[in-house]
């Protein structure tokens, strides 16, 4: 999406620029305009160096139009490929009061690693994570699919979609570094 912005960004940059060229030749030619409302010949000075000033102005709002453009469309597009958007924050405080509340429901957290509890091959980690809203640390299951490029590190902080599950154990759908 960036490539196909930065191709259209250059493909108007050369189309001004082979238009302020084209001007320039033409602005040699004559210094003399025609009337369109005239059937005669008559001919009018015109003023000297206006109309590049005008073709510079117009040119250089143009450009900065498109990057203005190119950056909105930059950050819409960060938001609406956000995977986590649309999911609640994940309740520590109603998870401890009530596991069974929560069974099957997804949630994304930003959580912060506490701890490796225990690894089994095949399997997953079992890590103890703290979120950004409630400093009480909960356990969750790391699949191997999910955590096979991750490193986790005690402080580091992720992002991921969780599930509570059946017995009240939290899994991790997904998670990326923050």
């Amino acid at each position: 999406m960036r490539n196909h912005w930065l191709r259209l960004t250059l493909a108007l940059y050369l189309v001004i620029t082979k238009q302020v060229n084209s001007l320039k030749a033409n602005d040699s030619e004559s210094s003399k305009v025609l009337s369109p409302f005239s059937g005669s010949a008559e001919t009018f000075p015109q003023a000297s160096g206006t109309s590049r000033k005008n073709i510079f102005l117009a040119a250089g709002l143009t450009c900065f139009l498109l990057c203005v453009a190119a950056v909105g469309v930059f950050f819409l597009m960060g938001y609406l490929n956000d995977p986590y958007r649309t999911m609640e924050p994940f309740p520590v405080s109603k998870f401890l009061d009530s596991p069974r509340a929560l069974l099957g429901s997804k949630f994304q957290a930003e959580l912060r690693v506490e701890a490796n509890l225990a690894y089994k091959d095949e399997v997953g980690r079992l890590m103890l994570f703290s979120t950004s809203e409630d400093s009480r640390p909960v356990a969750v299951m790391v699949p191997d699919a999910v955590a096979q490029d991750i490193y986790f590190t005690k402080g580091q902080t992720y992002m991921a979609e969780l599930e509570v599950k059946e017995g009240g154990l939290i899994y991790a759908n997904s998670c990326k570094k923050n």
